[in-house]
């Protein structure tokens, strides 16, 4: 059985540490001797069943090159102690991809999504994390197709999955609890997960909730942590809201625990991407029963069927998406259909199984 190190660039909740934990873990389960390593000066932001090291560094820089080259340095340096000891290094992002080819032959590189970098240095340093690993991954049909298409890389596809015991049932109390702490003891509550970002949708998610008739839903936005600075769109979006008569209640980063309370006190997710690599936030909403309001990406409709299991309205156009916000308020039957689909698409998704396929590829790999 080869030895693996997993490398992802953070210790936050953003969605590619979390698939490498859960795969991780998923890994370890199967007997898979693997080892996660990541930058950062304090723990994940959950507990962790498998062996991890953390290289300390502080991120730091005026530009967002600067913080990119100065990571993927740090990185190296970290590796280049310990990559000997492991047969493949999987990096996870575009940072310990260009650090794992630099120190070790075997490498694998999961590609989640392609960032629309601008300057012609990050569109290079992207590229070469895509076509220098020697084996690279997608969790998605849709960025295999883009891969090969613009970076001429075939990738393998292996999908993501959901653990639905980290979205556990919570009491009544807690549920009601939470409510009221947002001022949603009898409004509906839209949960949005991510943070407030151009690539989660949020203006259009704003302006969509401006145009809906009659009483306004709460509105809870969790996540928002980001490598990238994201602070004048979060500053734009947010000063929409004065005009559309809203309030939108910033909860940041939470705990695995929290966020898993929230799906279960929330009405809906609302989920409008403009770009995704493949949405984990779908899934564990899923996992929840919350009826799901996401966008008509490539990547959703794999998995996804408005209508079925999810609305998916057109992307990026606020009044398609307020018209599926107002179907999902207003609507107890819709929701119910849509909780049910939910039910039925969560199964094809599991740790396990995308463990195993993950487990094949090492093992192939000479």
């Amino acid at each position: 059985m080869k030895r693996v190190a997993l490398l992802t660039y953070s210790t936050k909740p953003r969605g590619g540490v979390v698939h490498t934990l859960a795969l991780a873990e998923a890994l370890a389960d199967l007997g898979v001797d693997v080892h996660v390593f990541a930058l950062g000066e304090e723990g994940f932001f959950r507990p962790v069943k498998v062996p991890y090291t953390l290289f300390g560094f502080t991120v730091e820089g005026d530009t967002l090159e600067e913080k990119v080259f100065a990571c993927i340095g740090a990185m190296t340096a970290g590796l280049a102690g310990v990559a000997g000891e492991y047969d493949i290094l999987h990096a996870q992002d575009c940072i310990s991809a260009r650090a794992a080819t630099q120190v070790h032959p075997r490498v694998v590189r999961t590609v989640h999504h392609v960032d629309d970098f601008t300057t012609p240095v990050l569109i290079d340093c992207q590229r070469r994390s895509i076509v220098e690993p020697g084996h690279v991954l997608v969790v998605s049909e849709h960025w295999r197709h883009v891969l090969l298409q613009e970076y001429g890389v075939a990738a393998q596809v292996v999908r993501n999955g959901v653990d639905p015991a980290r979205i556990a049932p919570i009491t009544e109390g807690r549920r009601a609890a939470l409510r009221a702490s947002v001022g949603a003891q009898d409004r509906f509550l839209l949960l949005s997960v991510g943070g407030i970002e151009p690539r989660k949708g949020s203006k259009t998610l704003f302006r969509a909730l401006g145009l809906l008739r009659g009483d306004k839903p709460v509105l809870a936005v969790v996540g928002g942590h980001s490598f990238r600075d994201h602070e004048p769109y979060r500053r734009q979006a947010l000063a929409l809201l004065p005009g559309l008569g809203l309030e939108v209640l910033q909860l940041g980063t939470v705990g695995e625990e929290e966020l898993a309370a929230w799906y279960r006190s929330a009405d809906a997710l609302a989920y409008p991407s403009i770009e995704e690599g493949f949405g984990l936030a779908v899934l564990e909403a899923q996992v929840a029963d919350l009826p799901v309001v996401a966008s008509d990406l490539p990547v959703f409709r794999e998995f996804l069927t408005h209508g079925r299991d999810a609305l998916l309205p057109a992307v990026g156009d606020p009044v398609a998406l307020a018209a599926a916000l107002e179907q999902v308020m207003t609507d107890r039957e819709l929701r119910a259909t849509l909780i049910e689909g939910g039910r039925l698409v969560v199964p094809r998704f599991t740790w396990a199984a995308s463990a195993a396929r993950h487990a094949e590829i090492y093992d192939s790999i000479r």
